[in-house]
């Protein structure tokens, strides 16, 4: 049975050295590793490759099921597309393969609480940034262009979808630039 490794960590300061080596021990001949989000399938090019040269008898072979995908959606249909090619999941902290029914189930739950602990992050990272808001010590992105600039082209009669379009930035930049002469002008005049 031949085993088909798949590492993947979030983001590029993240080291996937760890999975490749234990996906080395477990005895796969070729593992695919990539960076990015588990929060869905999407832009994940090396689990599309895996998945599409997986065989019959061939097992899919991750460390953690939340290298797999973090939404419990995901993973099911996955391990019901891996079922349909008459391959296997095989997770291996904890060891558990969907090659058995008792597999699925537990596949099922290690899902949701993958699923359960991505809510969580974004949960905490949500209250951080208001906590850090309160404060006074996160102010958001730096603009790109300057309300000025914008305020400017506006008053030489361009049009704003053209302002956006012109400066690189999207339509509701341009209009919230806008909105704040407004406000500053119902300011000065009260």
């Amino acid at each position: 049975m031949p085993r088909i490794g798949y590492a993947r960590v979030s983001t590029s300061s993240q080291d996937l050295d760890i999975q490749k080596a234990k996906l080395k021990e477990a005895g796969c001949e070729i593992i695919r590793a990539e960076t990015g989000s588990g929060a869905s399938r999407d832009n994940r090019a090396e689990l599309a490759t895996v998945l599409e040269f997986l065989r019959a008898g061939d097992e899919l072979v991750v460390h953690r099921l939340d290298r797999l995908g973090r939404s419990t959606r995901d993973v099911l249909n996955l391990v019901h597309e891996l079922d349909a090619k008459g391959a296997a999941l095989r997770v291996l902290e904890p060891e558990v393969t969907t090659a058995g029914d008792m597999g699925r189930m537990l596949i099922t739950v290690l899902g949701m609480v993958a699923d359960m602990e991505l809510k969580f992050i974004r949960d905490r990272q949500r209250a951080g940034i208001e906590a850090a808001k309160g404060t006074g010590v996160y102010k958001g992105r730096q603009k790109r262009v300057d309300d000025l600039k914008i305020r400017r082209l506006a008053s030489h009669g361009i049009a704003k979808a053209q302002i956006a379009r012109d400066l690189g930035v999207s339509r509701m930049t341009v209009y919230r630039a806008l909105e704040a002469r407004d406000t500053e002008a119902d300011l000065e005049t009260e």
